[in-house]
């Protein structure tokens, strides 16, 4: 790989001064090293893309591919690689099915118009996190309270699992995406446990199908008439679970903290709610640190766009939240605009592969900030921004907690 860095690698993934802030090595990346060696924590090494038209090539390009994670010689992001999220029984489940074919039935679910029905519920499960909140007293956390337990209600709405089980699908959540808290014996033992699970669930909705998205994926047919496998089915459930709560949650709870940061952010909302949607657009370029990244696996040597050539065998991470920020592609990068229009930001991916949860996380960000500025409009941070902290050694790097008054 021809780059401008030398043989040390940085440890991936990158710190940041503070948990609202990015690390201060995008600019410097971006500009003389768009390419970079690192360590990820599994000690393998990889190749760090932070400029905006690298990343998107290497999202859309063929020659790059998310299939190519489970060759032997492909880097793995932890030392449990048995339990890795890229080469785990449901990764195996679904590329067995086929991944597009996968993704356009699933893809059925997730339309403009479902998305829509989905709100008035959407609203309303919100309403009752925020009424439990106010019941709290302030200060209190917005994490706890309301942006993690909402997207795993939704989520778990969708797929028809029963309310007294929505705490396991945390912790199952919380073992599939942890980097470092986890052995590979007991990443191993959640993935079993899920499986067994949705296996279950599964079982249930055919003998008793109702209004969800595994009874309806149950009964549904691709082009030439076939069904979905039962271990597609299955890994369905742990997809979209890993798509949509922590993410979500981690969206949400960024959405409040950055707009609450600089009040005259939410001011302005206050004053113009048809801002709403191009403001959600703009957190989700904006959010100062989206997590680890999308990764790759080089199947021929391909040059992007920075002129640097990716050598065959090489695992890239896409860092979508450094090419957000780059002020190649983005007037102003380094400010929040909630105007900003057009936006095409890469929070959600691109290509083949984005993330097909996509419109529900928009929707439920939409309606998160829609009810909050109706119900609290004073909602304010109880702690100065520096004080907040991320999650340590989760893919996502969520905030740990929100503290806000009212």
């Amino acid at each position: 790989m021809t780059e401008t860095q030398s043989d040390d690698a940085l440890h991936y993934p990158l710190s940041a001064p503070g948990a609202m802030t990015p690390p201060v090595e995008w600019p410097r990346l971006r500009q003389k090293c768009p390419v970079a060696h690192v360590t990820l924590p599994s000690g393998d090494r990889a190749a760090l893309l932070t400029r905006y038209d690298d990343v998107k090539l290497a999202l859309c390009d063929p020659r790059l591919s998310r299939e190519g994670l489970a060759r032997p010689d492909a880097a793995r992001i932890s030392a449990g690689e048995a339990g890795s999220v890229f080469d785990s029984p449901m990764a195996r489940a679904l590329n067995a099915e086929g991944q597009e074919r996968w993704r356009r039935m699933v893809g059925k679910w997730f339309t403009a118009k479902r998305m829509r029905a989905l709100v008035p519920r959407i609203e309303a499960m919100t309403d009752r996190l925020i009424d439990g909140m106010l019941e709290h007293g302030r200060p209190a956390d917005l994490v706890r309270h309301l942006a993690f337990p909402l997207p795993v209600y939704v989520i778990c709405d969708m797929l028809g699992v029963p309310e007294h089980d929505r705490d396991d699908f945390k912790n199952w959540s919380d073992t599939f995406l942890n980097l470092s808290r986890y052995s590979a014996a007991e990443m191993e033992a959640a993935h079993r446990d899920f499986a067994e699970y949705m296996a279950a669930l599964v079982a249930e909705k055919r003998r008793e199908p109702k209004d969800d998205l595994i009874s309806r994926l149950i009964a549904a047919t691709d082009a030439e008439g076939r069904p979905m496998s039962e271990p597609a089915l299955a890994a369905t459930g742990q997809a979209l679970l890993l798509a949509g709560h922590e993410t979500t949650a981690g969206f949400i709870t960024t959405m409040a903290g950055v707009l609450l940061a600089d009040r005259s952010r939410w001011e302005r909302l206050l004053g113009d709610r048809s801002l709403i949607r191009s403001a959600v657009e703009e957190v989700l370029r904006f959010e100062p640190y989206t997590g680890f990244g999308m990764l790759r696996y080089v199947h021929e040597d391909t040059e992007v766009p920075s002129g640097v050539v990716l050598d065959q065998g090489t695992t890239v991470v896409c860092s979508m939240a450094a090419a957000n920020r780059d002020t190649g592609a983005f007037a102003g990068a380094e400010d929040m605009d909630l105007g900003r229009t057009p936006n095409a930001h890469l929070a959600f991916g691109a290509g083949p592969h984005s993330c097909l949860g996509q419109p529900l996380a928009r929707t439920e960000m939409q309606t998160v900030l829609g009810v909050l500025l109706r119900r609290l409009p004073t909602l304010e941070l109880a702690v100065d921004p520096d004080a907040l902290h991320r999650v340590e050694g989760l893919i996502t790097t969520p905030l740990s907690e929100l503290p806000v008054r009212w």
